[in-house]
């Protein structure tokens, strides 16, 4: 895989409209926002590696590290996360604006 659109291509219907929807978002929150396949899974780059997503068995995985992870902790709910990683299951809601003010965190973040 060398590619994004590789990456979501292997996929079908939720999931693929999920990963499509989320690569929209997020480059959505800045101009210069770039991707590419690394770890074997979409990322999206701003002055160095921004954000993530994967797609797992049972869940999108959003990785937008540690220091979102914890910013935005109390806001997830039932959701569960790991220290960089937010779980999204395929069989609730995405939480949207959820994941566009992460997104737009990561990149204040980026641009300090």
């Amino acid at each position: 895989m060398t590619n994004i659109d590789e990456y979501i291509a292997a996929y079908d219907g939720e999931r693929k409209e999920r990963m499509t929807a989320l690569r929209a978002l997020i480059h959505s929150c800045h101009p210069d926002i770039t991707e590419k396949i690394a770890w074997g899974i979409p990322t999206f780059v701003l002055k160095g590696n921004l954000v993530h997503f994967s797609a797992e068995k049972k869940h999108m995985g959003f990785h937008p590290g540690k220091e979102a992870i914890d910013a935005f902790a109390d806001r997830f709910g039932k959701l569960t996360h790991t220290k960089s990683t937010l779980h999204l299951p395929y069989n609730q809601p995405m939480p949207w604006e959820l994941l566009r003010e992460m997104v737009e965190f990561c990149v204040q973040e980026r641009l300090k």
